[in-house]
């Protein structure tokens, strides 16, 4: 009777422990999964349709960091800001004026169109940021452009918990066994991690359950490095020719399809050539007096006369005499380096989205208009394109052709809007064909 009653002593140790070990993985996992998920992606679409070009989350842009702005502001005077800031500025407000004041007073674009939903949603998005982990895509960073570390922080919490519980537990159970047949009680901690790993190292069940284990997290991390083959997300090549995309289309307004004219029409948005160039540089050798540009890379500032040179370069390769204003006819190609560029399996049109749906440049290549040298801004992964499908609603303006079509779609989703993914967009053949 002695010996079964230390054994349901065990058994009620062993369920305990188990018991505390399920609660806490499920409590974690829960508290670490409570974000609207839902409401985060609307108010990130419109986070990224009407903020992202001048503002992130982390960091000043344009203007200033809102991450946690909510924090910082009250809701009420949030919205009457971003609905009309002139407006409130107008009204005497000392902290509208003081922001306007201390941005150099640049002035805000008004939204009077959102409603109080979205802009609620939007701010949302602004105190959660994006999901670490979610995604077919792969995570994403605060603007949805830098690419963050694939294993959630909350998992790996949770594993580290496991094997220390786990330890626990083993732990506790061979010094009940070690009682029971005898042997005096194990003075102090490392006694009794000596005891745990003489137990561990004749235990062949823990064997194979560490086995399993080292195999699991392996295939994860295994799994985790290849889907990252491939993904450029961030490759900023250097150039022949330093050219500042913040100079020419932020400070000089210039249209992207000024440049990339093809993209409208055409599969690529094509190199602009040095003609396109020329038609202001003819009458522009020489930057403005105190124009800089200032590389991420080691921080390093390129002035006036740097700058200059980059210029001279376009007049060598274009055969420009600036001295006699005419063309030598002496001329060679520039051999940019591509940044951009999708597997040859993938197929993808520019004109498709540039003029059919009226997607902005902005939404797959990031603010242009802020970087002084281009970089990869999105992942351009198939996850990535298809989370843009699914969240995209089909434009209906002027486009009676998709009309009777959308209206069946609709009543088959039970949906106000068909998105681009619900009208075909997911299908292979759509894309690889």
């Amino acid at each position: 009777m002695k010996s079964v009653n230390h054994h349901s002593k065990l058994s009620r140790i062993l369920v305990s422990s188990l018991t505390f070990l399920f609660v806490f993985l499920i409590s974690f996992s829960v508290n670490a999964q409570d974000v609207d998920v839902e409401r985060q992606k609307a108010g990130r679409k419109l986070f990224n349709a009407n903020c992202a070009s001048c503002h992130k989350l982390d960091k000043k842009s344009t203007g200033p960091a809102l991450g946690g702005v909510e924090e910082r502001r009250e809701n009420e005077w949030l919205k009457k800001w971003i609905r009309n800031n002139v407006e409130l500025r107008a009204s005497g407000d000392a902290d509208a004026i003081a922001l306007y004041e201390e941005w150099g007073q640049s002035n805000m674009t008004a939204f009077p169109q959102l409603t109080d939903q979205n802009i609620d949603d939007i701010l949302y998005y602004t105190t959660v940021g994006n999901i670490t982990g979610g995604g077919s895509a792969g995570p994403t960073g605060p603007t949805g452009g830098e690419p963050v570390d694939p294993a959630p922080k909350w998992l790996i919490w949770i594993l580290a918990a496991a094997i220390v519980v786990a330890f626990l537990i083993i732990g506790n159970l061979l010094k009940t066994v070690s009682e029971l047949k005898g042997a005096p009680k194990t003075p102090g901690l490392l006694g009794q991690a000596a005891e745990v790993w003489e137990g561990v190292k004749k235990n062949t069940f823990l064997h194979v359950l560490f086995v399993i284990f080292g195999a699991l997290i392996t295939a994860y991390v295994l799994f985790g490095t290849l889907f990252k083959v491939g993904v450029d997300q961030g490759y900023q090549p250097v150039q022949p020719i330093l050219f500042s995309h913040k100079i020419h289309a932020g400070d000089n307004k210039i249209e992207c399809q000024y440049c990339h004219s093809a993209a409208k029409h055409s599969k690529h948005s094509g190199i602009p050539s040095l003609n396109v160039c020329m038609n202001c540089h003819k009458n522009i050798s020489e930057v403005a007096e105190g124009t800089q540009v200032v590389l991420e890379e080691g921080g390093r500032v390129v002035g006036k006369t740097e700058l200059d040179k980059e210029i001279a370069k376009i007049y060598e390769h274009v055969g420009w005499d600036k001295d006699e204003l005419k063309y030598t006819g002496n001329t060679k190609p520039i051999e940019w380096v591509r940044i951009h560029n999708l597997p040859d399996f993938a197929y993808f049109n520019h004109s498709q989205h540039v003029t059919v749906a009226g997607v902005k440049c902005q939404k797959c290549h990031g603010p242009v208009e802020e970087m002084e040298e281009l970089y990869q801004y999105s992942p351009l992964t198939m996850g990535w394109c298809i989370d843009c499908h699914k969240e995209t609603n089909v434009d209906l303006k002027g486009n009676e052709y998709y009309a009777k079509i959308h209206a069946e779609l609709a009543k088959k989703y039970g949906v106000d809007q068909v998105t681009i993914a619900q009208l075909g967009g997911k299908e292979c053949g759509k894309c690889h064909y």
